[in-house]
């Protein structure tokens, strides 16, 4: 160890303790991104102390990465520096929980596991539901910004998160928005800290609004021969007075790759009773409420899609419904351990380019023999997966003509797209964080007053921010 580093493990020992300060090269391996790993990792045990640590590393101008299970690391471009892995997973506590009035605060390193766990023994959940969430973190998620299928019927994590306490660049502890539904103190400057990556600061607790768990469930599923045809079943229920909680369009390819090998070392609860499928597109929507209600929904989606054209449809219950969510849910996680090589294309839309937009991305892919598969919500947010079945120069020369492709038709079509994942080594070669956009002095402007010292992830987020 040089004495530099030395002299760093020694100083964060001082905050964090001995037992909770590293310096040894495989203790710091798990948390490398893109083949860069830290010079040190500490993980702090209260808010204080991650305050004290960040003081520290602002006076001595060394880089911070926030981290907490790692599940989402790879999201972004790698640091241009990278002295201080910063672990907040031992900030794993439900500090404030009111299940009368519908409220919770929680550490940011939680699991959501653990939380859906307190929660449900009040008849309560959170609708923070993203890929990975055997492991990830409340913190985590919220500042990697992935969604959920929840997000058709409860929206996403800023339409929830009430407040929120995180440290700024200069290590001041500070508060934005409350505990409570009805808040109106100031700013929501909170929301800023979603997807930012943690390059504006470093989230140690979250309050949230919480929900009331459904005693029954459902998912209705319903194979078309196109896209065409399925998200003419999309559009008919969003005119309808039916709110699912979720609907999700699969493309024949996604469907192949939630019904596999690698969906099934992603998740371990067996897929059971499928939905139909079979080289076809899929709607799947899932609802919850009492039996009348049930049968209403079943009633009217099959009418839906006898009017839309669909050549088969399936309901199922309970546990199935629940292994059929899990499965979907997990979309990404699956193609990135599917493919060698997997690139994951983010896609916003307003619904109605969503057929124009999968049309020319298959068509990128294909002009490119690229295998993919596309998880459209309904929302109008769409993951399409390129998924080579090598790593070599030709898939990344492939991979980059079809991604650019791809982000060049979203834009024209007044959407935008980002890669969330793809190979570390490929970064270079893809415009991770899609098309220039005309608010970077704004984001820019915003990065300074909160990270002045530019201590935090520097280099992760748009334009090297």
């Amino acid at each position: 160890m040089s004495v530099a580093r030395a002299s760093v493990a020694s100083r964060l020992a001082a905050i964090a303790g001995d037992s909770h300060v590293s310096a040894d090269p495989a203790q710091l391996a798990p948390y490398a991104i893109d083949g860069k790993a830290p010079a040190a990792v500490a993980r702090p045990g209260s808010a204080e102390e991650a305050a004290e640590i960040v003081k520290f590393a602002a006076a001595e101008s060394l880089a911070i990465v926030a981290t907490g299970a790692r599940t989402k690391l790879s999201i972004g471009m790698p640091p241009r520096e990278y002295d201080l892995a910063l672990d907040m997973s031992r900030l794993d506590r439900v500090v404030a929980y009111d299940p009368g009035d519908l409220t919770l605060g929680v550490e940011a390193g939680i699991p959501l596991r653990t939380l859906a766990g307190v929660l449900a023994e009040q008849r309560q959940f959170l609708p923070l539901a993203p890929p990975f969430i055997n492991r990830a973190t409340a913190g985590g998620t919220i500042a990697s910004g992935v969604d959920s299928p929840l997000r058709q019927f409860y929206g996403s994590a800023r339409d929830y998160m009430l407040g929120m306490e995180f440290i700024t660049g200069d290590g001041a502890l500070v508060k934005s928005g409350g505990r409570v539904v009805k808040n109106v103190a100031g700013y929501d400057l909170h929301k800023l800290m979603i997807g930012a990556l943690g390059t504006l600061g470093v989230i140690t607790k979250i309050n949230f609004r919480t929900f009331p768990l459904q005693e029954l469930n459902q998912m209705f599923g319903a194979a078309f021969d196109s896209a065409a045809d399925a998200l003419g079943m999309r559009n008919r229920i969003a005119r309808s007075p039916l709110t699912p909680m979720t609907l999700d369009i699969l493309s024949p390819g996604a469907d192949v790759l939630l019904s596999g090998e690698a969906a099934a070392r992603v998740e371990a609860n067996p897929r059971g009773a499928s939905l139909p499928g079979g080289a076809l597109w899929i709607v799947a929507a899932s609802f919850a409420g009492n039996e009348s209600v049930l049968e209403r929904y079943e009633e009217e989606l099959r009418g839906m899609a006898d009017a839309s054209s669909a050549v088969d449809a399936a309901v199922l219950d309970g546990e199935a419904s629940s292994n059929a969510l899990s499965r979907v849910r997990e979309f990404v996680p699956t193609a990135l351990e599917s493919s060698p090589a997997a690139t994951i294309v983010k896609i916003g839309v307003l619904p109605a380019r969503m057929k124009e937009i999968l049309e020319a991305a298959a068509r990128a892919a294909e002009a490119n023999s690229l295998p993919w598969a596309a998880l459209a919500r309904g929302v109008g947010v769409i993951y399409f997966a390129l998924l080579p079945a090598e790593r070599g120069e030709e898939a990344r020369l492939g991979v980059t003509r079809a991604a650019d492709a791809i982000l060049s038709a979203s834009s024209a079509l007044g959407g935008h797209a980002t890669i969330p994942w793809c190979p570390g080594e490929w970064k270079s070669a893809l415009a991770v964080w899609g098309r220039a956009r005309g608010d970077f002095d704004a984001m820019d402007n915003v990065k300074k007053a909160f990270d002045p010292r530019g201590v935090f992830s520097p280099g992760r987020f748009v334009g090297g921010l």
